[in-house]
């Protein structure tokens, strides 16, 4: 029987499964054993589709010969990429979602069995099975994180040509019936953002109060309003640049760069917030002196670091206790800002690039209840076009 060439493949009916295996041949490996690939199907049709797709791309260069690189392997990689673009806690945080479904990432004794496959062997329903598994023990906020963390993971592995398929993309997530949708945070009511804006202009610490004010009226992360340096505001122009941030990570406290590469942006002050800016920087200079471009905005009691990173927390719980307000935390100031820009009309792609989210589709799923209701409110009357109603 002749060798099929590279980029060859046949398709057959496989009896065992009942369905059609479409096999593209490419070539073989240094033992001189065949490296194919192969999915099946329902019919013919689309066995045969498939192959002409796999083939079409092959010979383009688009397709990846298998590997024995096992997933666990690829993740060790990805993060180790990963620890030079983001900040160590964001590093920390993207391993320990990941080992939800790949253990071993996090104790390298434990068993892993989806970790041990090769990264192309890995399918779809190897993954619905884990994700299952964590279904039973995690919230579904927790699932959909893990999920969104296997599928950054492979999508690289795609663009690399490690892979020729994500096996994540048909993976879907849904709530059991009955279970309710976790809130991303909470935004405050009207009456409660009037309270709160009120006791802050009143509050003993004015470094405290307007990093809290700066972290709802232009959406900053806790980090990023305590990494803030004078130079880092232009008081003429009423704007701000995010170019690094304030963190704790364990009993580590220090300056690192901003979450992603998104994160690093520039934003417009809000004019009563520039207002007190401006009064905030004769209360520094009285008691201070004149700022140095690289002095921290909220300077803490040694005034060679920022604030400390807790103290927020405290102001902000002390405030609502005392106001009756329901429990906030710190970051929902900032749910609150993207709540309130989105309920305004500004277009997603506005409130990402203000939020520093890495892409629009983190807002939308972040604020996707508040857009919904903002999409049912929207209805056309043709009755309303033939006969505009007066203006009051």
């Amino acid at each position: 029987m002749a060798r099929r060439g590279k980029g060859g493949g046949t398709t057959y009916y496989h009896k065992g499964s009942r369905r059609w295996c479409a096999e593209l041949n490419l070539g073989f490996d240094a033992q001189g054993k065949p490296l194919r690939v192969r999915a099946y199907h329902k019919t013919r049709r689309e066995a045969e589709a498939w192959l002409a797709e796999q083939a079409a791309l092959y010979h383009k260069g688009l397709l990846a010969d298998p590997s024995k690189l096992t997933l666990r392997e690829w993740a060790e990689r990805w993060l180790e990429r990963k620890a030079k673009e983001v900040r160590p806690r964001t590093a920390e945080l993207y391993r320990l979602e990941l080992s939800y479904a790949l253990p071993s990432l996090k104790d390298p004794e434990a068993r892993d069995p989806l970790g041990a496959k090769p990264l192309q062997d890995v399918k779809p329903a190897h993954l619905r099975a884990v994700l299952d598994g964590l279904m039973e023990r995690y919230s579904l906020r927790t699932v959909k994180m893990v999920r969104q963390k296997l599928h950054t993971l492979f999508e690289e592995a795609l663009h690399l040509e490690l892979i020729y398929r994500s096996p994540v993309a048909p993976v879907r997530i849904k709530a059991p019936r009955g279970q309710a949708k976790p809130k991303a945070g909470r935004a405050l009511e009207p009456h409660e953002l009037s309270a709160l804006l009120a006791a802050l202009d009143q509050h003993q610490d004015p470094r405290t109060a307007l990093a809290l004010r700066l972290m709802l009226a232009c959406g900053l992360r806790r980090g990023e309003a305590l990494g803030l340096q004078w130079a880092d505001l232009d008081l003429e122009a009423g704007t701000l640049t995010v170019r690094r941030a304030w963190t704790e990570n364990g009993n580590h406290r220090g300056v690192s760069l901003p979450k992603t590469a998104t994160s690093e942006r520039t934003v417009p002050i809000p004019h009563a917030t520039l207002a007190r800016l401006k009064a905030y920087r004769l209360w520094y200079t009285e008691r201070l002196g004149d700022p140095r471009p690289d002095s921290w905005l909220f300077p803490g009691n040694d005034p060679s670091k920022p604030l400390n990173p807790h103290a927020p927390n405290w102001a902000l719980k002390r405030i609502t206790e005392r106001l009756g307000i329901p429990p906030l935390r710190v970051h929902d100031l900032r749910h609150s800002y993207g709540s309130h820009m989105l309920a305004q009309g500004a277009p997603l792609e506005l409130v990402a690039e203000r939020m520093g989210h890495a892409n629009p589709n983190i807002t939308l799923e972040t604020y996707r209840h508040l857009l919904e209701h903002e999409r049912r409110g929207w209805v056309l009357d043709p009755e309303d076009l033939l006969a505009p109603r007066a203006k009051a």
